[in-house]
């Protein structure tokens, strides 16, 4: 059927059909009023704002926009990796396959309730109380998903609006689609918040949940307030040390099965986090112990520091770590921070570093692989000896005369900079971080 004007209309959607809206506008036939809200049967049905509204329009359009569903649902899943960092991963596992099956559910309990107020809703309630629950337990706040939801709704609001134009429908139709729209991004926003408290609920009555949001508050950067720690520190029955100690724990994939290991009830624990650790006070640490306790982890213990600089040491923890799996640095399945804060230092900005090493060292750079590091092991030598060629040949293990020869290599290379303090004692610690970071 078509308008005077020839522009395609669906059967039962007429824009100049008797009737007015609230507005004052023709009503299209069958398009009934709005319904007015009865909570009573709200409670009983389940059946919220949203839903009333995409009842109270033509079931026709449901035939009319689902051929749309699909596309619509992969632009909004598009438009909220954009605009929330922590969904911007691939859509793969159990990740995955909640934020698609959120999406697409969301899109499909639209249509199926347009013209239908019998439309089952149990689905839909049960997938976004879960949602909430997802997010507990995924560790974030409900911020992300609001965001996300929010995002979802623009999406979907600007794709229903370009394709209702495309159709020639009513304003009347845009004033109730925009309204159902905004209606239901409120409603799964509320259902997210009640499976998130149920979540966190169930897990705030334990001591051990109470303890590791101790340990997320003590080590957030920049420092939480230290009332607001003490408060939780007494509702989770720990003693507030002034000086602690941090350990960071090398990640393994199924550090979510074992059994934690057996450690004073006075530590922190997170084993369950993308990055576990440890805090207490440094005498409740030791290493011997913490060897024993940790086995089958690799494990790093940072500098001890105050209370509110346990951050500071938990990232030298972690950074040791590091270093230690890249085999920077030596480490054996415990190790501490403190034995290695030169390399820690030199290495502390990797970029600059390096950039160093490439600036100080380019005269090695047209020999071959070999040769500079002949020649870099044996300027390394001159600058932390005495300079002596006997000194130096003890030092690498070779002959004299091989050192004096390379020496005239090197002052042929560097001139002047050899002479210069300044220029030896870059040259130095660029030769250094080179071996460190090229073992």
């Amino acid at each position: 059927m078509t308008t005077d004007a020839g522009t395609r209309q669906q059967p039962g959607v007429r824009k100049n059909a008797p009737g007015r809206s609230p507005r004052g506008e023709p009503r299209p036939a069958g398009f009934p009023a709005r319904p007015r809200r009865d909570p009573a049967v709200e409670v009983a049905t389940g059946i919220g704002r949203a839903s009333r509204l995409w009842a109270s329009l033509p079931r026709e359009l449901a035939r009319a926009f689902r051929p749309h569903a699909d596309a619509m649902a992969r632009e909004i899943l598009r438009e909220i990796q954009l605009a929330v960092p922590e969904y911007a991963r691939p859509l793969e596992g159990p990740f995955g396959k909640t934020i698609v099956q959120g999406v697409q559910e969301a899109v499909l309990h639209a249509l199926d309730n347009l013209g239908n107020p019998a439309a089952p809703q149990e689905s839909w309630i049960t997938l976004f109380h879960h949602l909430g629950k997802v997010e507990f337990s995924e560790g974030r706040t409900l911020n992300q998903l609001q965001t996300a939801y929010r995002v979802g709704g623009r999406v979907a609001w600007r794709y229903i609006a370009t394709v209702a134009q495309s159709l020639g429908l009513s304003t009347e139709f845009l004033c109730v689609g925009a309204e159902a729209i905004f209606s239901y991004v409120d409603e799964i926003s509320a259902l997210s918040l009640q499976g998130y408290a149920a979540a966190q609920a169930r897990a705030a009555g334990t001591r051990a949940r109470q303890r590791r949001q101790l340990l997320e508050l003590i080590l957030v950067d920049p420092p939480a307030s230290p009332k607001a720690i003490a408060a939780l520190a007494v509702t989770a029955g720990w003693k507030l040390p002034e000086r602690v100690v941090a350990v960071a724990l090398e990640p393994r994939p199924d550090q979510h099965q074992l059994e934690p290991p057996t450690l004073d009830h006075e530590i922190l624990v997170d084993l369950e986090g993308p990055q576990p650790c440890l805090l207490a006070a440094p005498e409740l640490l030791p290493p011997a112990e913490l060897e024993s306790a940790l086995l089958g982890w690799r494990a790093a213990i940072g500098p001890t520091v105050p209370l509110n600089d346990a951050a500071l040491s938990l990232r030298w923890a972690r950074r040791t770590i590091e270093l230690a799996t890249r085999s920077v640095i030596d480490a054996g399945p415990v190790t501490s921070a403190t034995d290695h804060l030169a390399t820690l230092w030199l290495l502390s900005d990797e970029f600059l570093i390096r950039e160093l090493i490439r600036r100080c060292l380019a005269p090695l750079r047209g020999l071959t692989e070999k040769q500079r590091t002949r020649l870099s092991l044996t300027l390394l030598a001159w600058l932390q000896s005495s300079g002596t060629a006997p000194d130096m040949a003890e030092r690498l293990g070779v002959h004299p005369q091989t050192v004096r020869y390379r020496m005239r290599q090197l002052e042929q290379l560097f001139g002047d900079r050899l002479n210069d303090p300044e220029s030896r004692s870059n040259l130095e610690i660029a030769l250094r971080a080179q071996q460190l970071l090229n073992p």
